[in-house]
């Protein structure tokens, strides 16, 4: 068999050389193939086209997907999104339709009838076209500044699904790549233990090592392999769960474009504190206020009157049908009118308002307090991916100090020098300060996301880094 595979070899370096100085005579490609194909033995000349056509056959493999295009996805099928969208656009229409007040409306109706009296049979048609306007109004204005801010309300709405959806689909796209960095770990966690466990069988065949030994890493290497199927299982779930979010089915982990690193800098909080000036549930409790201000104009509406004009045109006849000859008596109205409406006195319209203006001191009240969690949270979550800077710093020098002890480990117990249980122990270590490095790394890009949705940014590297907060 390995003389086959030599000869098979040779066959396919004469096939690359005499390519090549095909080539290099400036032959067509096509031409050089045929020269090539021919140098090989018959067996292999045939085996190569299939080679070739089954190349062109299978499919390509898919681009790996970044977490831009994870988040556009989302935008485009999350239908919790996709249903703040509709709710602006209803809002939209509603706010247009204030316009209606401003313009005149057009009524047109007709009436047709036949009377049986005890005098004369007789028929009447009635025709009306009425034009009316309203000429003054009071609360045509507060009515359109409330649908304007409700329009403005949906809209800030939309940006903080939009954040909402980018925060979720950042969590689930990082756990995807802890758990996938978690899984490799404990693929190398099970080499190390199944390499204990052939160094202490062999040494127990020799006759320097006990049973006890054995059985140390037998039962430390099931664990590895009972490990390495629990997160084969968590890995498979945060796939699931991403699939969900992004509305594609994602498969395996590897499709996935990305690594967590370890040098995040800090950014400067001031800038966050201004970035955060512009947060949607921020300016949405502005808007409440202004919208409170607009429903107290609406109560003031009550003390004023509505006017308005008409232009009616109405033509009707009577048909008396057994006259000879048949009696029609045609008429036609044409008016203009102004009326004016005025309530003098209602008890209810002296509380509405009254009502108008606490509701503007409360909406007052409650953009303080909205100030007020949005600051605390800013500071909570930058303190948190300060913690979470320092916490990967010190993984990586425990996984450093925990791989350097599992090495003098093992090398003691290769020769004879040290223990199983020392062994084992310094293996354990190692195996949980790769995971802690691995976590700790994905609660600095989890602590970042939050970061990133509490100052309502998309990227945390659009702000300048703060100058002295890498010293903390």
């Amino acid at each position: 068999m390995l003389a086959k595979v030599e000869k098979n070899l040779i066959h396919y370096e004469s096939y690359r050389k005499n390519r090549g100085v095909a080539l290099s005579a400036g032959l067509p490609f096509e031409v050089c193939m045929i020269v090539a194909f021919r140098s090989m033995p018959k067996t292999i000349s045939m085996t190569l086209p299939f080679l070739f056509a089954l190349a062109t056959v299978l499919p390509a493999s898919s681009p790996a997907l970044t977490l831009e295009e994870a988040i556009s996805l989302a935008q485009s099928n999350l239908p919790a999104y996709l249903a703040q969208a509709s709710r602006v656009d209803s809002s939209e229409a509603r706010y247009k339709a204030t316009l209606g007040p401003y313009f005149p409306s057009v009524d047109a109706s007709g009436t047709t009838a036949s009377h049986n009296t005890s005098g004369p049979n007789y028929s009447s048609n009635v025709y009306d076209l009425t034009a009316s306007l309203r000429l003054f109004d009071y609360k045509r204005g507060p009515t359109r500044d409330i649908s304007r801010y409700d329009l403005n309300t949906e809209q800030e709405g939309l940006k903080r699904s939009l954040l909402d959806l980018q925060f979720d689909v950042k969590s689930s796209f990082y756990i995807v790549l802890a758990s996938r960095g978690i899984l490799k770990q404990r693929e190398y966690q099970l080499d190390n233990a199944r390499k204990n466990y052939e160094v202490a069988e062999g040494r127990r065949k020799f006759g320097v090592a006990k049973l006890s030994d054995v059985l140390q890493v037998s039962v430390r290497l099931e664990q590895a392999r009972f490990n390495l199927v629990q997160s084969e299982g968590t890995l498979q779930k945060s796939l699931s769960e991403l699939s969900s979010l992004i509305g594609r089915p994602v498969v395996s982990a590897d499709e996935l474009q990305g690594d967590l690193t370890f040098d995040m800098p800090l950014p400067d909080e001031k800038l966050l504190s201004e970035a955060q000036m512009r947060r949607p549930e921020l300016l949405q409790a502005e808007l409440a206020v202004k919208r409170a201000e607009s429903n107290q104009s609406l109560a003031t509406g009550d003390f004023f009157p509505v006017i308005s004009g008409n232009l009616r045109y109405s033509k009707s006849d009577d048909t008396i049908a057994n006259s000879i000859p048949p009696f029609i008596n045609p008429m036609e109205d044409r008016s203009a009118t102004m009326l004016a409406s005025w309530n003098l006195f209602d008890l209810g319209k002296f509380y509405r308002r009254k009502a108008a203006s606490i509701d503007i001191l409360t909406s007052g009240e409650n953009l303080k307090e909205t100030k007020r969690k949005l600051q605390l949270e800013l500071r909570k979550s930058y303190e948190d991916f300060v913690t979470a800077s320092r916490n990967v710093k010190v993984a990586i020098e425990q996984d450093k100090q925990a791989q350097q002890n599992y090495d003098q480990a093992f090398g003691e117990y290769k020769v004879g020098k040290g223990d199983i249980l020392s062994l084992v122990f310094a293996e354990t270590l190692l195996s949980q300060a790769s995971e802690q490095m691995v976590s700790s790394a994905l609660n600095l890009y989890l602590s970042k996301a939050l970061l990133e949705r509490t100052a309502g940014i998309e990227n945390l590297e659009d702000l300048p880094s703060a100058t002295g907060s890498e010293k903390r």
